[in-house]
């Protein structure tokens, strides 16, 4: 059987906090992965899927590759390098910058093992004031890897991303679609909920308390009238921080509800009654059992 559309796999890999999830959740036109000014954000592969006339692109958007400092660190960079055998092509991006870290380098060395085409994707580039310096940046660039192509992009203003698109399509093989046409994501209703929750709690809290959050969602039901019934659980590290994140007379935690329950009301098109609690499971992202409690179980490596 001959195919006419072209179908494929495309990860989107990069230091913590250059804007994988912004690109993706522009690139589908609809938010699914969680955004924050906060490195480490995706612990989990998010596969999200465009269609349009030219066939469809499955996008895995990975955790950040970078020097694990426990077990939860461990699984997000094993996710990470594992998906890049798996894939048409590999999305790397970086910030516009001529200097190259050692954050870099090791994403380098990590593609430069792979024969998976990679398309360097300098983001940001809204921030760029003289857009000729553009090309300097893709000078410091271009000898650290065989790159198949060089697209500079801005995520948040939706600059390039058309081009982007018509790049990754260039490196897909011709195949059948894998999802119908109207699906954009294969993220459980309860999953997609759980991190809408977690990002509102990245975005309100302080710096030290989100790398120890997790969120479950104990129970999600629909009423009759439609109204949807969710219980939610934080998971936080040390007592210090649970009172923390309730705040004083519970106003954090309030916060982070109201900001979470517009979004997932928004998502799922219905109102929403949302109960928030905040549960102490010490040093969790160092247990294994606790770490496959909350969703994070090897499964899909």
């Amino acid at each position: 059987m001959e195919y006419t559309k072209k179908s494929g796999f495309a990860t989107l890999v990069g230091r913590p906090n250059v804007g994988k999830s912004t690109l993706m959740n522009h690139l589908i036109g609809q938010k699914i992965a969680i955004t924050s000014d906060k490195p480490q954000t995706t612990r989990n592969r998010i596969q999200t899927v465009y269609t349009d006339e030219r066939g469809q692109i499955i996008f895995l958007d990975t955790p950040g590759i970078h020097k694990a400092k426990n077990k939860l660190g461990e699984y997000m960079v094993s996710v990470a390098e594992h998906t890049l055998k798996e894939v048409d092509v590999i999305l790397w991006l970086v910030e516009p910058t001529t200097f190259i870290g050692a954050g870099e380098r090791h994403i380098a060395e990590q593609l430069n093992r792979v024969k998976t085409p990679v398309i360097l994707v300098i983001n940001k580039i809204d921030t760029v004031k003289n857009q000729d310096e553009i090309l300097t940046f893709i000078n410091a660039y271009k000898d650290i890897c065989p790159f198949a192509e060089i697209v500079p992009v801005s995520a948040l203003k939706k600059r390039n991303t058309d081009v982007l698109l018509e790049q990754i399509f260039k490196y897909l093989p011709y195949g059948p679609q894998y999802y119908d046409e109207d699906t954009v994501t294969d993220q459980p209703m309860r999953q997609i909920a759980a991190e809408l929750i977690r990002e509102k709690a990245l975005r309100l809290l302080s710096d030290e308390i989100p790398h120890g959050i997790a969120v479950t969602i104990e129970k999600m039901t629909e009423r009759e009238n439609g109204i949807m019934d969710i219980d939610a659980s934080i998971i936080c590290e040390k007592d210090s921080h649970k009172g923390i994140i309730i705040g004083k007379g519970g106003s954090m935690l309030k916060r982070i509800g109201s900001a979470a329950r517009r979004e997932i009301e928004d998502m799922m098109d219905t109102k929403v009654n949302l109960q928030l609690w905040v549960k102490v499971r010490r040093e969790w992202r160092d247990s294994e059992i606790y770490m496959k409690n909350y969703g994070y179980d090897g499964k899909d490596i």
